[in-house]
């Protein structure tokens, strides 16, 4: 949500996310504009998780023909088959994948023989660290990439869901249309105030 508040094309949003992406599933999304990209998928079975970076040691295209990382596929349960063929996901392009099934406690992934000394071989670090649930994380993240200043406060409202209303809006540096934002958090899923 808080990017649709700050970003109004779609297109250019680091963050994307659809409630309604089909009758029983939800799907976000992340994509820098460099190339690297990330997809989760959330339906009854759980929620499935696949990035690309398309700088990391990992990268299919590393290779010559371009091949995905042994073992970061190999391993995706059934349940998730749907995800792993799905087009948009363009899975041809992944350099990680985690999954958490329905029930589970962990997250869980492919037994992956990852390269040697390296902090961060796939971008998995670096790409989910913004997902940590922290306020302060996303302002400077805000700070950072769309080089804009965002009161501490505003992006704390958002994360503990306060409805969008035309007040929490205008504190907001940004010229949306309160109307065109509301049609952004009925896709997104978001509580808002007519």
């Amino acid at each position: 949500m808080l990017d649709a508040v700050i970003e109004e094309e779609w297109d250019y949003r680091y963050f994307s996310f659809n409630s309604k992406w089909s009758i029983d599933e939800q799907m976000g999304s992340m994509r820098n504009g460099s190339g690297d990209d990330l997809f989760v998928l959330f339906n009854s079975s759980g929620c499935f998780l696949r990035g690309f970076d398309h700088e990391s040691t990992m990268s299919p295209w590393n290779s010559i023909p371009p091949k995905i990382w042994h073992g970061v596929l190999d391993s995706v349960p059934q349940q998730f088959a749907d995800a792993v063929s799905e087009p948009a996901f363009h899975m041809e392009d992944t350099t990680f994948c985690i999954w958490c099934r329905e029930g589970d406690s962990n997250w869980s992934h492919g037994q992956i023989d990852f390269p040697k000394n390296e902090e961060d071989p796939d971008g998995s670090l670096w790409m989910l660290s913004p997902l940590e649930g922290n306020p302060e994380t996303y302002q400077s993240f805000v700070k950072e990439y769309y080089e804009l200043d965002v009161d501490l406060g505003i992006v704390s409202s958002i994360f503990s869901h306060e409805p969008l209303s035309k007040e929490l809006l205008m504190r907001f540096p940004t010229p949306r249309n309160y109307e065109d934002v509301i049609s952004d958090a009925e896709e997104i899923g978001y509580p808002f105030k007519r």
